[in-house]
């Protein structure tokens, strides 16, 4: 069932996007559209347009309206997809029929840390569904993915067989990081993630 927060969250959204000239649609789709998500389901719209690179570029002033706490691009995606962060933990994709090239391991430094931190809580909270709906060879294969672009980048070892090892990795693996590279990522996103997962016997 989608709450009345939830729908006004998704009005506002397609709301704010359809003023762009460029944009010619705005659609639900994904599991909320199918009407079997759940609680932690994110939400996927797909965007119309015959200009891409126009709408890309103006995709931070035009989702400003819902206040993301974290927006990048999906580096892994085979195609264009512009991610955000809500408070509540909500994730929200954006999809675009644009072909992307998948994108190598991250490079760790001070420029990229806050990207990495953002894109380690929105895909915990993507597994955590994934999880949920018990697809646990999905995540099982994303937890390999997640070692090798992320946490090995950041000095983690060993391979999580979990969501709960992996945020236990990834945790200290960020505090050294931030530590050797004299920077401090905000903690605002892993407290809204952390917090949300909070009932869903994760051992945090």
């Amino acid at each position: 069932m989608i709450s009345d927060r939830d729908t006004g969250l998704a009005e506002r959204l397609i709301q704010s996007l359809e003023v762009h000239p460029a944009i010619d649609g705005v659609g639900l789709a994904g599991s909320r559209a199918r009407g079997d998500a759940n609680p932690l389901s994110d939400w996927d719209f797909e965007v119309k347009t015959a200009d891409f690179p126009s709408v890309a570029g103006a995709l931070p002033e035009l989702v400003a309206p819902v206040e993301p706490l974290a927006q990048q691009w999906d580096r892994l995606s085979d195609h264009a997809c512009y991610m955000l962060m809500l408070r509540g933990a909500v994730k929200v994709d954006l999809i675009f029929d644009e072909p992307h090239e998948p994108e190598p391991p991250w490079d760790v430094s001070r420029e990229t840390l806050k990207g990495i931190d953002d894109h380690f809580w929105d895909w915990t909270i993507w597994l955590a569904a994934k999880d949920k709906s018990g697809k646990r060879k999905l995540v099982e294969v994303e937890l390999r993915k997640m070692h090798e672009h992320l946490l090995g980048p950041l000095g983690v070892g060993e391979l999580p067989s979990s969501i709960d090892q992996a945020v236990a990795a990834y945790i200290p693996a960020l505090h050294r990081a931030e530590e050797r590279l004299a920077v401090l990522v905000p903690s605002v996103l892993q407290r809204e993630v952390l917090d949300r997962l909070a009932g869903y016997d994760y051992a945090f």
